[in-house]
């Protein structure tokens, strides 16, 4: 190369490949292979969960059985907050390692690490003292209280190791990584799944620890394949990892953590209005009698893998997304959310289409070919199952507004479809429609979301505040350094 442009000038050096770098190439295949990965992970993870729950049910009984699932509610709850801190910190470190502020990206972790930290250990000593009240408030029955008791304090003793893990996985999304947090859910998996029966029953060397087993067995798991990740990252010199003086970044700072809290608490909030608007429904079909509340407790195991392609797009477009806005790259990221909305459809849509001509041997996997619920499942899923294709293309324009810091609309959007529309749809058609109120209502409120998310995303002012604040943040960091700092650019 000459090192000239045809008018003579200096020719503008092409940035270095980056590895992680999901701004580079054609986007539908990026997506793709980025999405996938986060998809086969929350398949092993909801795997995990149900093999878990086998072994607890068979090995100890049904009162350890229902001692897990009331445990894992408040688990759930609590997780939620580390959830959206971790998301938001996912969201600055997509922004800044499409910069290519290397340094910012660390920065970024290192508090979001050392604030989940802080706040896990208090949740943790909170949580050990009140889990009693807790489990008192849920009506815990009688025969499951003391296992759940057990179950549940184990469980917030190893809540801040579990939280970092999440949040280290969701930092390695955000430079572009979904490959390693695949490989340490397989190892999860893995060990739990074995571990399991043999620390419930005293297999071998192993004393027998009853439901303390299973709690031990996920601590366990969780543990290795999160020392392992740290040996993974550092042996592999992932983006991430912290060295000698940048280990101070695991202090938290103001700027850092404001950001963080600031963004992280409507994500957190997001997930427990889905929660809540869950347990809602739950009761509605409660009323309907017990045929009925088998058949939607079937259906819903289904719909939990139908859902997944929506909840890995949506977190693979929020990565890419947020580098596309680090990188200034704004008239490209259009075509990461079209991207979004085609693999979403023909992803979420394959699997609806296989549900409904293999609806009945899916129901009879949880019913039993005898049981009337089935015929009810059935019938729930002809109705419903479709809805779950436009809540995915709300999430993805979500993700892409959340990319760029918008972070409250997307959970107006989740509130006004879940509750007003949803439920105002019920108790308006209920009368005329019985029953059948409750599984409409799963595809209106869908449809309204997906309205309000086109809406917001093509016509309110998102894309101008996030274009603002990552300006700033360039000319910020230009002024401090001379140049954009942390500069990382290994050959791809």
């Amino acid at each position: 190369m000459s090192g000239e442009q045809p008018g003579g000038g200096p020719a503008a050096r092409p940035a270095m490949p980056m590895r992680g770098d999901l701004t580079q190439g054609p986007v539908l295949r990026t997506l793709m292979i980025f999405a996938l990965p986060t998809l086969f992970s929350n398949m092993l993870q909801s795997l995990s969960g149900t093999v878990n729950s086998i072994w607890v049910g068979r090995l100890i009984g049904e009162d350890a059985l229902a001692a897990t699932a009331n445990a894992n509610i408040i688990m759930f709850l609590v997780a939620s907050a580390a959830f959206g801190f971790g998301m938001a910190g996912t969201v600055k470190i997509g922004q800044r390692y499409g910069a290519r502020d290397i340094d910012g990206a660390r920065r970024t972790f290192g508090t979001a690490v050392g604030f989940s930290v802080f706040v896990m250990v208090a949740i943790a000593l909170v949580g050990w003292l009140a889990a009693p009240a807790l489990l008192t408030v849920l009506d815990t029955p009688g025969g499951a209280y003391a296992l759940a008791l057990t179950y549940i304090r184990l469980m917030f003793v190893s809540m801040p190791f579990m939280m970092v893990s999440v949040i280290l996985t969701m930092g390695l999304r955000g430079t572009g990584d979904a490959r390693t947090p695949l490989i340490f859910m397989g190892v999860t998996v893995a060990i739990d799944a074995v571990l399991n029966p043999m620390l419930i029953t005293g297999f071998g060397p192993f004393p027998e620890l009853g439901i303390a087993g299973s709690a031990l067995s996920t601590i366990v798991a969780s543990l290795v394949s999160f020392f392992g990740m740290i040996v993974y990252v550092y042996a592999k010199d992932l983006p991430l990892r912290l060295r000698g003086a940048e280990l101070r970044y695991l202090r938290p700072v103001r700027d850092e953590l404001k950001f963080i809290v600031l963004k992280g608490i409507p994500m957190g909030a997001q997930m427990l209005v889905m929660s809540a608007a869950g347990i809602i429904i739950v009761g509605l079909v409660n009323r309907e009698g017990l045929m009925m509340t088998a058949a939607y407790g079937a259906a819903m195991q289904l719909f939990t893998y139908i859902q997944m392609p929506a909840m890995a797009i949506g977190g693979a477009v929020s990565a890419m997304a947020a580098q596309f806005i680090g990188a200034q790259k704004w008239h490209r990221l259009d075509h990461v959310t079209r991207a979004g909305v085609l693999v979403n459809f023909a992803m979420t849509g394959v699997l609806t289409l296989l549900l409904l001509v293999f609806d009945r041997a899916a129901l009879v996997l949880f019913l039993g070919s005898g049981s009337e619920a089935v015929e009810i499942g059935r019938h729930i899923q002809v109705i419903s199952v479709w809805s779950f294709m436009f809540f995915g293309v709300t999430m993805v324009y979500s993700a892409t507004m959340r990319a760029g810091g918008a972070v409250v609309v997307p959970l107006v959007i989740i509130a006004v479809a879940l509750y007003p529309v949803r439920l105002g749809f019920y108790f308006l058609t209920y009368d005329t429609l019985g029953s059948d109120a409750i599984w409409w209502s799963f595809t209106v409120g869908a449809i309204a979301g997906l309205v309000l998310a086109w809406w917001f995303y093509h016509y309110s002012g998102w894309r101008k505040h996030a274009s603002a604040e990552t300006s700033e943040e360039a000319q910020e960091q230009t002024q401090a350094d001379g140049q954009p700092a942390g500069r990382y650019a290994p050959n791809l």
